[in-house]
C-alpha cells in the first residue's frame, strides 16, 4: 500500500511538472496592445483573455498549442515551446478599422471598411475606461458622429428616459438590435418640449455598459433589411463573450453647481436655494458647490461551457445618481436632472452541441427608480395653504422595469447553409407615482402621494433566417432570406382614484356635474381642479389594452462581381394586422478604386409603422407656461374627439434614403466620408393645442397624433482616425463630425389652422432634434502605466421658439415680430472632456477626469422658456461640469 501511495504521489508530482505557465503580450500591426484577445489551449476549454494592456498568463500542458483569436484579425496558432510568447495579430486583408460586423450585411466576411454603407464600431470597454459618461446615450453622444441625445427637465416621462436620435430623425426611426435580434421599445411616448416629441423610442440606458463588447451603428436606411423603425439606421449591441476573467469598475462623480449666467437676486443656485424631497425650499449656504453625486458599480464574469468554445457571461450593474438643480424661474423652482436608482442584470450564453450547431440565449432585467420635479404651484386654486404654505413643487417619480430574453439555435448544414431560428421577448413597464403633491379638490383631506398608474409595451419576435456564401460564383455570392413574425401589446393602466378624480364639497368623486360641484378656492374664487398636481393619474377612461401582429419576408443578396466591385440588394415584404402591407427595397454598391480607397453608395425605400402608443395613447394633463395653466386632452387616434376634428387614421411613414461616400486607408490613417439624403413622407407628429371648450369635457384644449408633414434631410458624416506607436508610447487622434440640414416640406393640416396644427414653434422643436453640425476631436496618449484622453466637442447654434408664440399677435405688431421676440438662440459651444489614467498594478487602474471641464453652459434665456429653467434641454446639456474618479480592476 505504501508503494501505491508513493506511485500516486509521483504521478501527481509529474503532472504538475508537466504543466507550464505561459505569459506574453498581444499587439496589433501598429504596435498597440490588444485587450480582450481570446487565448485557448487547443483541444480544451482552458482559456484566458488579454487584459487592458494586452497581457495574458495561462497554464497549459507540455506540448500544448495556443490559439489566439480576435474579431477582425487573423487567428494564429503557436506551440507552447517557451515560457514567453508575444504575438502580433494581423488584421484581415491588411486593413485598418476592419472589425467584422453583424449589422448592415448578412455576409459574415464583410468588414467595416469594405461595407457598401457607413458603420461605426465602438469598443465599449475602451470608451468607458476613457470617459466619465454614466449611461450609453451619453457615451454615444460624444463618439458617434450623427448620434444625439440629451437630458430633459419638465417633460414628465422624458425626464426619466432620454430620447436619442440618428441624423436628426425621430427616436422611433432608429432600430435597436441586441446580438442582431430586435429589441423592444419603451412604452413611454415623448411629450411637451422634449426632442422627439410625439415619438416612442428604445431605452438604450436599460442595457448595462459593462455587458457590452461593442456597439455597431449603421448610419443608413435599412428598413428593407430589418423592417420598421430603421429609417435613420440601426444600432446593434453586441454582448460580452469573454470567459475566465472577472472585471469590475467603481466610480463616483458630482456636478459643479456654479451655473454661469446673469441671475436675479434670490434665484435658485445663486443664493444657495434648494428644494427638499417634499418640494420645499432649503438654504444650504453658498459653500455648497456640488450636486448630482453619482456612484456606479459594475462587475462582469464569464464561464467556459463544454469543450467546444461555449460560454456564459454575466453582468451586474448598480447606479445611484442624485438630482441636479439649476436656476429656474418662479414657476419652475425644481429645474434640473432627475435622480436615478438603478439595478441591472444581464447574461449572454452560447453552448455548442456539435461542431456545426450551437444553442444561444441572452437577456436581462433593468430596474430604475427615478425622481424629477414638476412645475411649481405658487398660489391659487391649485394650492392648499394649510398643507403647503406659499406653494409647492410636486415630484414625478417612476418605477421603470425592462425585461428581455432571447433564445435560439444556429446550425450549418453539410451543404454550407447557415440556419438560425430564434425567439425574442421584451417588455417595458413604466409606473408613475406622484409625491409632494395634492388633489386640490380634496382640500385639507388630500393625501400628498398618489399611485398615478402607467403603461407597458411588450413585444415577441420569432425569426427564421437562412444564409450561404457561394465562393465559386464570380468572386463570391452571399444569399440570405428569412421570415419574421412579431406581436406587440400596449397597455395603459389606471392609478388610484384620488390621482385622477375631482371631488365635490362632500369629499365624493364627481360623477354627475349637474348635481355635484367642486370646492372653490376662497382667495382666487376659482374652482379647485381634481387629480394629482404635477402629473394627473390615468383614469379608467384612459385604460388601453391593444395588440397587433405582423409577418414579414425578406431576401438579401450580396455579390462580389470582381475583386473591386461589390453589389448588395435587399427586398422586404411586411403585413401588419392594423394598417396593411408594405414592400421595400435597397440597392448598394462598393467600388474598390485601389487597395487604399473605396467608393460606396446606396439607395433604398423604407417605412415605419405607427407605434401602438401613437395610435392609442390618451391622457389629460395640465400644461404650464409663464402665462398660466390650461387643461389639455391628448386624444387617441381612434377617439370620436379626434375624428370630430377631422384627423385621419394613422398610417405608416414612408422614406427614401440615398448615400454616397468613400473610405480610405493610408498607413496609420483612416478616413470615411459619407453624404446622405433622407426624404420622409407622412411623418407622425404631435399637433399643437386646439380650442376644445365647446366639447364640454372640462378641458381647455385638445391635441392629436397625425401623419402631419414631410421632411427632407441632407447631411454629411466624417470620421478621420490616426494611430501611431513610438517605442512604448501610443498616440491616437480621431475627428468625428456631422453636418445635418433638415427642411420641412408640406404640412398636411387640411381645414385646420396651420399655426395650431403644426406651427412655427413645433417646427423649431422638430428641426432642433440635432444641431446643424457637431464635431468632436478625441486625442489619446498611452504609455504602460499611464494614459490620457482629451476631447473637444463643438455643438453648433440651435434656435427654438418659446411660449411667446402662444400670445396674441397684436401684442407684437406682426407675426414676424412675434417670431423674432420668441426666438431663443443658443450659440455654438465647445465642451472639453479630460481623463487621466494611472495603472496601480497589473490588475487595477485609477482614472480621474472631468466632463465639460470648463463648466460651459448654454446661453441664458428669458422666462418664456419651455422647461422653466434658464436654458432649454439642448444637446450640450445644462448641468455644467462633472468631475469623477473611477477604479477599474480585472482578476
Amino acid at each position: 500500500m505504501k508503494n501505491l501511495y508513493s506511485f500516486i504521489l509521483l504521478i501527481s508530482f509529474s503532472s504538475l511538472l508537466a504543466q507550464k505557465n505561459i505569459t506574453g503580450v498581444v499587439k496589433d500591426q501598429s504596435g498597440s496592445n490588444l485587450p480582450g484577445v481570446n487565448i485557448i489551449e487547443k483541444g480544451t476549454n482552458n482559456g484566458v483573455s488579454t487584459d487592458l494592456d494586452g497581457k495574458y498568463s495561462i497554464k497549459v500542458k507540455e506540448g500544448a498549442t495556443l490559439v489566439f483569436s480576435y474579431i477582425g484579425y487573423s487567428t494564429i496558432e503557436k506551440p507552447a515551446s517557451s515560457n514567453t510568447i508575444n504575438i502580433t495579430l494581423k488584421s484581415e486583408g491588411g486593413e485598418v478599422l476592419n472589425d467584422v460586423v453583424i449589422v448592415g450585411s448578412r455576409n459574415t466576411k464583410r468588414t467595416v471598411v469594405n461595407t457598401p454603407v457607413p458603420i461605426d464600431i465602438i469598443n465599449v470597454r475602451d470608451v468607458t475606461t476613457q470617459s466619465g459618461k454614466l449611461e450609453i446615450n451619453e457615451l454615444l453622444q460624444y463618439v458617434a458622429p450623427s448620434f444625439n441625445a440629451n437630458k430633459q427637465s419638465g417633460s414628465d416621462g422624458a425626464d426619466h428616459v432620454d430620447p436619442a436620435t440618428l441624423r436628426g430623425l425621430g427616436p422611433d426611426q432608429t432600430l435597436v438590435l441586441i446580438n442582431g435580434k430586435r429589441r423592444h421599445q419603451s412604452s413611454l411616448i415623448n411629450l411637451f418640449g422634449t426632442r422627439g416629441r410625439g415619438n416612442t423610442g428604445t431605452d438604450l440606458n436599460a442595457i448595462p455598459s459593462a455587458a457590452i463588447k461593442r456597439i455597431e451603428i449603421l448610419r443608413d436606411g435599412a428598413a428593407a433589411q430589418y423592417g420598421s423603425d430603421a429609417i435613420a439606421g440601426v444600432v446593434n449591441i453586441v454582448l460580452n463573450d469573454n470567459v475566465d476573467e472577472f472585471t469590475g469598475n467603481i466610480s463616483y462623480g458630482a456636478f459643479n453647481t456654479n451655473a454661469k449666467g446673469d441671475f436675479p437676486t434670490g434665484t435658485a443656485n445663486t443664493e444657495g436655494y434648494r428644494l427638499d424631497q417634499n418640494g420645499f425650499g432649503n438654504s444650504f449656504g453658498k459653500d455648497q458647490n456640488f450636486d448630482g453625486g453619482s456612484i456606479k458599480a459594475s462587475a462582469n464574469y464569464g464561464v467556459a461551457l463544454g469543450e467546444k468554445g461555449g460560454f456564459v457571461n454575466f453582468t451586474t450593474e448598480y447606479l445611484k445618481k442624485n438630482k441636479t438643480l439649476r436656476p429656474g424661474f418662479d414657476f419652475r423652482k425644481g429645474f434640473g436632472e432627475a435622480s436615478i436608482l438603478g439595478y441591472n442584470l444581464f447574461a449572454n450564453l452560447s453552448l455548442p452541441v456539435s461542431d456545426k450547431t450551437e444553442i444561444y440565449a441572452f437577456g436581462g432585467k433593468n430596474y430604475r427608480d427615478t425622481d424629477a420635479y414638476a412645475f411649481t404651484r405658487n398660489d391659487g386654486e391649485r394650492v392648499v395653504e394649510s398643507i403647503y404654505p406659499g406653494g409647492f413643487t410636486p415630484r414625478i417619480t417612476s418605477n421603470i422595469l425592462d425585461n428581455s430574453f432571447a433564445a435560439g439555435i444556429r446550425t450549418t448544414t453539410n451543404s454550407g447553409w447557415k440556419i438560425d431560428f430564434s425567439n425574442t421577448y421584451g417588455k417595458n413597464l413604466f409606473h408613475y407615482y406622484v409625491k409632494g403633491t395634492i388633489n386640490a379638490s380634496l382640500e385639507e383631506a388630500s393625501p400628498t402621494e398618489f399611485d398615478a398608474g402607467g403603461h407597458s409595451l411588450s413585444q415577441n419576435t420569432t425569426n427564421l433566417d437562412f444564409s450561404k456564401n457561394f465562393d465559386s460564383v464570380l468572386e463570391g455570392l452571399n444569399i440570405a432570406f428569412g421570415t419574421e413574425f412579431r406581436t406587440e401589446t400596449f397597455n395603459i393602466f389606471a392609478g388610484e382614484t384620488g390621482s385622477y378624480a375631482t371631488y365635490d364639497t362632500n369629499g365624493q368623486p364627481i360623477t354627475d356635474p349637474t348635481e355635484q360641484s367642486a370646492p372653490v378656492d376662497p382667495i382666487s374664487n376659482e374652482v379647485r381642479p381634481g387629480g394629482s398636481q404635477g402629473f394627473p393619474g390615468y383614469s379608467p377612461a384612459n385604460v388601453v389594452n391593444k395588440s397587433r401582429s405582423n409577418v414579414s419576408l425578406y431576401t438579401d443578396l450580396e455579390l462580389d462581381i470582381n475583386k473591386s466591385i461589390l453589389v448588395n440588394g435587399a427586398l422586404r415584404f411586411e403585413n401588419y394586422s392594423d394598417f396593411g402591407k408594405t414592400f421595400n427595397g435597397k440597392l448598394a454598391t462598393r467600388i474598390k478604386v485601389s487597395d487604399n480607397f473605396n467608393i460606396r453608395s446606396s439607395i433604398s425605400t423604407g417605412f415605419r409603422a405607427p407605434s401602438l402608443a401613437q395610435i392609442y395613447y390618451n391622457t389629460r394633463f395640465t400644461n404650464f407656461s409663464s402665462s398660466g395653466a390650461s387643461e389639455i386632452l391628448l386624444s387617441s387616434n381612434n377617439s370620436p374627439v379626434t375624428k370630430g376634428f377631422g384627423i385621419n387614421k394613422l398610417n405608416e411613414e414612408k422614406a427614401v434614403n440615398a448615400s454616397l461616400g468613400f473610405t480610405s486607408t493610408f498607413g496609420n490613417f483612416t478616413a470615411t466620408v459619407d453624404g446622405y439624403f433622407i426624404d420622409v413622407k407622412d411623418r407622425i407628429v404631435l399637433t399643437g393645442y386646439f380650442d376644445a371648450t365647446a366639447l364640454n369635457l372640462g378641458i381647455d384644449e385638445a391635441q392629436f397624433f397625425v401623419n402631419g408633414l414631410n421632411t427632407k434631410t441632407v447631411g454629411l458624416d466624417v470620421v478621420f482616425s490616426w494611430k501611431k506607436k513610438f517605442n512604448d508610447q501610443t498616440f491616437s487622434a480621431t475627428l468625428v463630425g456631422n453636418i445635418n440640414n433638415m427642411k420641412i416640406g408640406s404640412i398636411k393640416n387640411g381645414n385646420l389652422d396651420k399655426e395650431i396644427f403644426f406651427g412655427k414653434r413645433e417646427e423649431a422643436f422638430l428641426l432642433a432634434s440635432a444641431p446643424k453640425n457637431k464635431f468632436g476631436l478625441n486625442l489619446s496618449y498611452d504609455k504602460k502605466w499611464f494614459n490620457a484622453g482629451l476631447a473637444f466637442t463643438r455643438f453648433s447654434k440651435v434656435e427654438l421658439l418659446d411660449y411667446q408664440m402662444y400670445e396674441d399677435v397684436a401684442d407684437y405688431g406682426s407675426f414676424t415680430n412675434q417670431i423674432k421676440a420668441a426666438t431663443d438662440t443658443y450659440g455654438a459651444k465647445i465642451v472639453t472632456d479630460l481623463t487621466l489614467g494611472f495603472k496601480l498594478n497589473k490588475n487595477s487602474k485609477l482614472s480621474i477626469g472631468a466632463n465639460n471641464l470648463f463648466n460651459v453652459y448654454p446661453d441664458q434665456q428669458d422666462d418664456w422658456v419651455e422647461g422653466g429653467g434658464y436654458w432649454d434641454a439642448v444637446q450640450m446639456g445644462f448641468s455644467g461640469a462633472y468631475y469623477y474618479a473611477r477604479l477599474g480592476f480585472n482578476l
